[in-house]
Parts: structure tokens; C-alpha cells; sequence
């Protein structure tokens, strides 16, 4: 699965952005049903027991999706299943997952089963057991409108109606009754009764289509939660490479923004790379990719059936090559699943960390060697590090493998650790180990394990055959301590510029002291003509406190010393005296992203850490940033510009800088080539910054086609950005934006006419937004979620002021009453993150001193009081250089 970003006003939260009215925020940092609620929550021990007991040979399903009168069903639809399984015990009892409605009838071995002690919580218990079996279940499931299990879409544009599935933990058994754990895999026939127009895809092609509805061939062996079923009126574009069936579907409505050729050219790209280096070709016939909307994630790995956000990827305006590359990372990473995931799969989730970060490492990998995007391990320090160092550094940490006792144990740990982290520190065994060992422990691993189950202990196995080295050490280090540590040049330069000594400090949090072995590259740059050339670079082992660099004794001491050159470890990193200053004037030096990130990265974890003031940090941005020439790091630097000017700059100080960030922007977008992604990127991020009555009244000028840049074209999607920015700040009102969704009668329009309208700086708006959002009446995902993001914005402080006291009162109630999903982006996105006060930390802690609330919940709250402490530390800094 991947997790992406989503425009969301929750400050504190370190992918902020400049680049749009609101912030970014990693999404799926607690992914799904963080109370697994209308599931069992299965224990480690139970799935252990039940794994030992049973093999499943075989599922066939059968589900009705119609009203009876060949039209799409609506309320709950009819799941016919029938399992045929083995026991190694005659004799013993079981359960089986069965989170069904109502059940109509089941029978084992042709007796009826007893349902009265039957519930969606529990399933259902099987006695009895023979050495072969046969359960038969007729039940009835619920449409979902979270987003788990089997979820209904209507279209506003025609009024056709989607469905899709998402199974992801455990929720295969919303959808058909089932033994609703990784390692029991099993083959799967699927059938279903649809309306005569839809069409239906699933893990394999379809057999036949008759009288009775769809009929698919019996799939490859797999885990419940990658079988899939998605059915409605979809848009299909059909093509093949390599002999496998390539498919690709959306909404009819969305039909005329599906970049097909695109799409297939990085699917393609794909699956020629990964055959070459995994040395084990993808096992299914087809595979299918949907566009689908109202989905949670970025994407989920359904074996031969991907399912992708259509919100997040399918491009309705212009965008960057920041998007393009975001969106083939996705297409990439699930592609990568097919081998390491699907193919071979977890045993438990105790191992769901190396599913996750391999898919991460291997798709940015791909990227970089087999796309256009060659520069994707840039992106990966810049976008996705920074999402697990902010991960790593709540109260909320963990290591990333830990152990999971149940499924509500897993739901909290779809994190920045389990992604990010885990992905560097693959990264980090590649340059430990070398790439090539690495690839070849990988092929072995594939080979020997594929269409079953394993653990990382297997893979080590592999690698340490295949490289010749112990890696256990090396896995206990990185893989089960918890937190980020520090590298900090310390240096001495003798009066003839050399060095006389060079020493690596590497530090740790006090409540988490572990120091760790780095593989980093040291990298000597010198400045020449304005450009910064790398002279040398040292490979070394960095272990303990103090390393001393024992060749650079004696050699002359470069214009930039830069640690970790090449991002080969997990580490924040700091400059030395003299690095800095050269890197404050001369960033843009750096021929390659790479070492530019790096440095960019360490001024953020620096103004972030209380030790470089917020209005320094913004001088170097504005400096240094209109000549960068990576979309992605002009992209996530601008975000993280817009954070420090909401959260860690000194609020007096804090309007001079929107201003002159305001000034820089629009410049930039002034200079840039008309019609490239850095003019929109600049464009978006003016329309962001604006504050004066001059810059707001060209933003309104722009809407009206007044005084448009040439060769900015205010497409849809901008139009939307602008309506809602100056919304926010009292420029434009509900007549403009009743206007603009006048135009734009879709799915989409209506997202953003209501993220707009909770924008309204009125008081009456927002309580009335506040009392839908808390109220007893539940609202689809897509409109809780708008509502949310438009409630808070920061220039709203003072009006949503009142409402950080309201957040402690309601918290709770609203996530006993809310589905888990948006329960969860309630905390997230509702908690009182704008108010970096003292107050809002003494209120937190008074709740989370209250007893009775669930962890999952707590750990939200906790990691919201984070941020805030986190921004006072730096705006006193700031406020302290003045």
C-alpha cells in the first residue's frame, strides 16, 4: 500500500506547504481502522494456533451486487462462499472471519452450523472440524462508504455507481467469509451478478460472462488481503507488454483525464526492471491498474488488480514533473509488491515494516535507474525521509520491527517508521552490503519462498549467504531501537588550510541513546566560479560517539564538507562553520539535486531543532531557492517555508516574512519559462503567500483573466486554489465560489466547493462547520474530510481560536461515534495545532491525564501536543535573534 499526501491545514505538521492555501500532510501515518471496528481483532497467538491447524485449499465466491431487477444494489448485497479446507486435528474447533450484515444460512460438511453465537466482532465458531471440509456461508455484507471492504461510489456527474474493494489489514472478510490472516493463503474463484454495462475485475481474467453474471479463473495462491473485486460502468484502455495483459480503468466521467500512454509507459518501464533484477518473472497473466475515488491510501497492491487514488492521480489540470513523479513512484512501488508482498508474503505482521519499506526502497530504485526520473533518490530524502525524521521523533516512536500482538497493534504503525524509515535503512544494508550481493540474496529469496510465506530472518539468511557478511548485528541496531541520531562535523584547519584533524560526532536523543554504525560517503566540494565541485569522496564507518576521519589529516579543507554525501544512512545531519556559510551563498552550486537536498534537509532538522531561527531559515529559502532547478526541492522547500512561517517563526516577526516570501514568489514565478511546472509551482505558492490587498487583488485579477502571467493557464485545478486562498483570507466569498463550482460539476468540484466553504472567516461558519463535523450524523468521507481541511487555515488563528478548547471537550465522543477512518483525521486534522501557546499544551495534557481513553486515540492527541511544543522551542529562537 502507499501512502501519499493530501492538502490539509494541519500546522505542526512538517510537509507543509506554501504551494497551495493549506498544508501537506503524509497521509496513512494511522492508517485505516485504528479500532478495527466490525472486525475480530485477531491475535498473533490466534492466527499462530489456527495456521497450525488448518490448510486452506480453495474459496469460491459468489456475490449478488444487483437490486434483483438487474440494477446496482445499494444498502448490502449477498455473498454466497464456500471453502473447502483441511484439519490437521479431526476433531478440533475453530473460527473462521465473517463480518457480514445478517447470515442467511452456513453449513460445514453438510451440516447447518450453529449462528447463535454468530457476530461481525467475533465470526463465526466451527466445531467438529474433519480431516477434509466444506463451509458453505450465505450472508449478507454492508456497501461500505469508508473506504474498507467493499466501498460504493456514485458518480454526481451521470449517477453511476463504483464499487471497489479494499481488504488491507483484515477486511477480505467485510466482503466474503474467509480465514482472515496472511499466511493462509489459498486459490480463489470469483463470480458476480452485476448490471449489464459494468464491467468487473478482479486478481484474474474473466473466464466467461453469461446469464448468470461474471465468471473469473481460479487465481494463483494468495493471502485474503490482496484478493480484490471491482465492478461499475469503468472506462477501460487495454494493452500488453512482455506477454502479460495490461489493463487500466477509471470513471467514464474521468475518462478524458486518464493519461493512458504515460501510465502504461511507467508500468512498462516497471516490469522490464524489476524482471531483469529480481530474476523471477511476475506470475499472473494480467495486471490490471484502477483510478478509483474516495480511496484512503495512494494506492493498495492487490495481486494482479492495483487500485490507485483517483484524487491524488488522475490530473485534471496542469501539473509538475513533482506530481509525475509522485504518481509513477506509486505505480512503481505497487509494482514492486507483486514480488515482495504478494508473491511472497509476511508470515504476520510483525514483518508488514519490510513489505511496506521494500516496496518504498525498490520503487525509488526503479525510478532511478528505469524512468525519466532519474533523479528519484532526491525526492526520497526531500519527501518521503522527511516524513519518517518527523515520524521518529514523537512521543509516539517505535522501532521498525515490532512486535504486533493483534490487528489493532498494526493499524497504529502504518507510519513514516514502517515507510520511510524502513526504506533508509534498506538503503543503508545496500551500501553496507554492496548492490549486487544484495540483488542476488533477493532473487534466492524470491525463489525459494514464492507463493508462500516468510520472514526477514529468511531474507537475512539469503543476503548474508549471498554477501558473506553477519548482518543479525546490523539488523538489531537499526531495526529495533528507535529514534534518529545526530552526525555533526567537528573540525580544526591549520594556518596553511589543511585539516588538522576531522572528527564525526554523532549524538542521540537522551531518552533513546542508542549510537548506531553509519556507512555514509564524505564528500570534499570546492567552489569554483560559482560552482561547487566535488574534489573527493571518502567511504567510511561511522560507529560510536566520536569518529575521527583520519584521511583528511593534512588535507586542504574544502568550501563544503558534507556528511552522508550521497544520503547512504538514516541520520539528521549538521555543517561545519565554514560549509555553512558557503552553502547560505552558493546552494545552487551544487551540479547534482543530491548534495543540494542534503544541505537543504539539514538547514530544515535545523530550524525544526530551535537551533537556526526560523526568519534565517526563510532568508536562505529566498536566497538560495529561485535558482534551484529540481521541481521537487523548489516544490517540498516552499512547503516547509510556509510551516516555518506558521509554526516556528516569531508571530511578530512572522508578517514581514509572508510578505517577503509573498514578494520572492511572485518574482519567481515572473522569471520562470512560461508554461513550465516551475512557473505553476512558483504561481501556486504566490497565491499561498499572498496576504497584501495588492497581491490579493491580482490573485482576483487572475480569476477574471486579468493580468495572467503569460503562460500561466489558470486551469481548473488553480482555479480552485485561488477561490480557496482568498476565501480564506476574506477576498472572496460564497458567491465566488457557488460561481466556480457552477463550472465544475463533478466529484472533484464538489470536494473543493466545500473544503472552500468551511473557509468562510466567519464565526457563524465555523461553528456551523464544527457542529456537522462533531454532530450525531455521520458524513461520507470526502466531506468530513473537506470540512476538515478548510476548518483551521493560518490566517484563522484568532477565529478558530475557541475552538481549541471545543476539540477537548468533543474529541472523545466523536471517535466513539465515528467510523475509524474518520475518527481519525478528526484528531489529526481538528486538534488545535494553530494555537502554539502554552495553553494548548497544559489543555492537553489535562486530557490525556483523564482516564479512559483508548490508546490509539491518545497517541493522537499526544503526537498533536508534539508539534506544538516543538514550535514554541522555535519560535522562542527566533524570537531570541531578533
Amino acid at each position: 500500500m502507499t501512502w501519499t499526501t493530501y492538502r490539509t491545514p494541519a500546522v505542526g505538521m512538517e510537509n507543509c506547504g506554501a504551494g497551495a492555501h493549506v498544508t501537506e500532510v503524509v497521509r496513512g501515518a494511522w492508517m485505516g481502522s485504528v479500532n478495527v471496528a466490525g472486525v475480530r481483532n485477531l491475535t498473533q497467538v490466534e492466527a499462530a494456533e489456527r495456521a497450525r491447524l488448518l490448510d486452506v485449499a480453495s474459496y469460491d465466491i459468489a456475490l449478488d451486487l444487483t437490486d434483483g431487477s438487474g440494477g446496482a444494489g445499494e444498502g448490502t448485497f449477498r455473498s454466497v462462499t464456500r471453502i473447502e479446507f483441511a484439519c490437521a486435528e479431526p476433531g478440533a474447533s475453530t473460527f473462521i472471519e465473517l463480518a457480514a450484515a445478517s447470515v442467511r444460512s452456513a453449513t460445514l460438511n453438510g451440516e447447518p452450523v450453529d449462528l447463535g453465537g454468530w457476530s461481525a466482532e467475533a465470526g463465526l465458531t466451527l466445531t467438529g472440524l474433519a480431516e477434509r471440509n466444506t463451509l458453505v456461508v450465505d450472508a449478507d455484507f454492508a456497501y461500505s462508504a469508508s473506504g474498507q471492504g467493499l466501498h460504493r461510489s456514485v458518480d454526481p456527474v451521470d449517477g453511476e455507481v463504483y464499487l471497489y474493494s479494499q481488504f488491507e489489514t483484515a477486511d477480505a472478510q467485510r466482503v466474503y467469509a474467509c480465514f482472515d490472516q496472511p499466511d493462509l493463503k489459498s486459490v480463489y474463484t470469483w463470480h458476480a451478478q452485476v448490471p449489464a454495462h459494468w464491467k468487473v475485475i478482479s486478481n484474474m481474467p474473466v473466464e466467461r460472462r453469461d446469464d448468470t453474471g461474471v465468471h473469473f479463473a481460479t487465481s494463483a495462491r494468495m493471502s485474503t488481503y490482496i484478493t480484490a473485486l471491482c465492478a461499475g460502468p469503468y472506462h477501460e484502455v487495454r494493452d500488453s507488454h512482455d506477454g502479460i495483459e495490461l489493463g487500466l480503468y477509471c470513471r467514464e466521467s474521468m475518462k478524458q483525464h486518464l493519461d493512458a500512454d504515460d501510465l502504461l509507459l511507467i508500468t512498462k518501464q516497471g516490469f522490464d526492471f524489476f524482471h531483469e533484477q529480481f530474476g523471477v518473472r511476475y506470475p499472473l497473466p494480467k495486471y490490471d491498474q484502477l483510478w478509483v475515488p474516495d480511496f484512503n491510501a495512494g494506492a493498495m497492491e492487490n495481486f494482479g488488480c492495483v487500485v490507485h487514488a483517483e484524487a491524488h492521480y488522475i490530473f485534471r489540470s496542469q501539473v509538475t514533473d513533482f506530481e509525475y513523479e509522485q504518481r509513477a513512484n506509486t505505480i512503481l512501488h505497487e509494482m514492486a509488491h507483486m514480488w515482495f508482498g504478494d508473491l511472497v508474503t509476511m508470515r504476520w505482521w510483525n514483518d508488514l515494516w519490510l513489505n511496506e519499506s521494500f516496496a518504498e526502497w525498490a520503487s525509488h530504485w526503479c525510478n532511478t535507474h528505469a524512468t525519466r526520473f532519474s533523479d528519484a533518490w532526491t525526492t526520497f530524502l526531500s519527501v518521503r525521509k522527511n516524513w519518517g525524521y518527523r515520524q521518529d521523533q514523537l512521543s509516539s516512536t517505535h522501532p521498525v520491527y515490532t512486535e504486533m500482538p493483534d490487528l489493532e497493534a498494526v493499524e497504529v504503525n502504518f507510519d513514516g517508521i514502517t515507510y520511510a524509515k524502513g526504506a533508509s535503512v534498506l538503503k543503508q544494508l545496500v551500501a553496507y552490503v554492496g548492490l549486487e550481493p544484495f540483488v542476488a540474496g533477493l532473487r534466492s529469496y524470491f525463489t525459494k519462498h514464492q507463493f508462500a510465506n516468510a520472514t526477514f530472518d529468511d531474507l537475512l539468511t539469503e543476503l548474508e549467504v549471498a554477501s558473506g557478511r553477519e548482518l543479525r548485528k546490523f539488523a538489531a541496531q537499526w531495526l529495533e531501537t528507535a529514534q534518529v541520531n545526530t552526525l555533526r562535523p567537528e573540525v580544526s584547519v591549520a594556518a596553511d588550510g589543511t585539516y588538522s584533524s576531522v572528527v564525526v560526532r554523532q549524538e542521540a536523543a537522551p531518552d533513546y541513546p542508542t549510537l548506531r554504525t553509519h556507512r555514509i560517503g564524505v564528500g570534499l566540494y570546492d567552489l569554483h566560479d560559482g560552482r561547487l565541485v566535488r574534489r573527493d569522496r571518502l567511504e567510511i564507518d561511522v560507529a560510536g560517539e566520536r569518529t575521527e576521519i583520519t584521511q583528511l589529516a593534512g588535507v586542504r579543507a574544502p568550501d563544503v564538507l558534507l556528511l552522508n554525501d550521497d544520503d547512504l544512512t538514516y541520520a539528521k545531519l549538521r555543517l561545519d562553520e565554514r560549509s555553512m556559510a558557503t552553502v547560505v551563498q552558493h546552494i545552487a552550486g551544487f551540479e547534482s539535486s543530491l548534495p543540494r537536498a542534503l544541505c537543504w534537509a539539514a538547514a530544515w532538522d535545523m530550524v525544526r531543532d530551535a537551533e537556526l531561527a526560523a526568519r534565517d531559515y526563510v532568508a536562505l529559502v529566498l536566497a538560495g531557492l529561485p535558482a534551484e532547478r529540481d521541481i521537487n526541492l523548489v516544490t517540498q522547500t516552499l512547503r516547509q517555508a510556509g510551516a516555518t512561517l506558521t509554526s516556528y517563526a516569531d508571530p511578530a516577526w512572522a508578517p514581514t516574512g509572508w510578505a517577503e516570501l509573498a514578494r520572492t514568489t511572485r518574482a519567481a514565478l515572473l522569471a520562470a519559462e512560461p508554461g513550465s511546472g516551475f512557473q505553476l509551482a512558483w504561481a501556486r505558492a504566490y497565491a499561498s503567500a499572498a496576504r497584501s490587498d495588492e497581491h490579493l487583488a491580482e490573485l482576483r485579477g487572475w480569476l477574471a483573466g486579468e493580468g495572467v502571467p503569460a503562460g500561466l493557464t489558470i486551469d481548473t485545478e488553480l482555479r480552485w486554489g485561488l477561490v480557496q486562498s482568498l476565501t480564506a483570507k476574506g477576498a472572496a466569498g460564497p458567491d465566488e465560489i457557488e460561481a466556480e463550482l457552477a463550472g465544475d460539476r463533478t466529484a472533484s468540484g464538489e470536494r473543493e466547493a466545500a473544503l472552500a466553504r468551511a473557509l468562510v472567516p466567519t464565526a457563524d461558519n465555523k461553528a456551523s462547520v464544527w457542529e456537522r463535523l462533531t454532530g450525531p450524523d455521520a458524513l461520507p468521507n470526502w466531506l468530513h474530510r473537506a470540512l476538515l481541511q478548510g476548518f483551521q487555515h493560518p490566517a484563522q488563528v484568532e477565529l478558530t481560536a475557541p475552538y481549541a478548547a471545543r476539540f477537548f471537550a468533543d474529541v472523545a465522543g466523536v471517535w466513539a461515534r465515528r467510523d475509524s477512518e474518520p475518527a481519525q483525521e478528526f484528531v489529526m486534522l481538528a486538534y488545535p495545532a494553530y494555537q502554539v501557546t502554552d495553553e494548548t499544551v497544559a489543555a492537553t495534557d489535562a486530557w490525556l491525564a483523564q482516564d479512559g481513553h483508548p490508546a490509539p486515540l491518545r497517541r493522537l492527541v499526544a503526537e498533536g501536543r508534539d508539534g506544538v511544543v516543538r514550535a514554541l522551542r522555535a519560535r522562542q529562537r527566533d524570537a531570541a535573534s531578533n
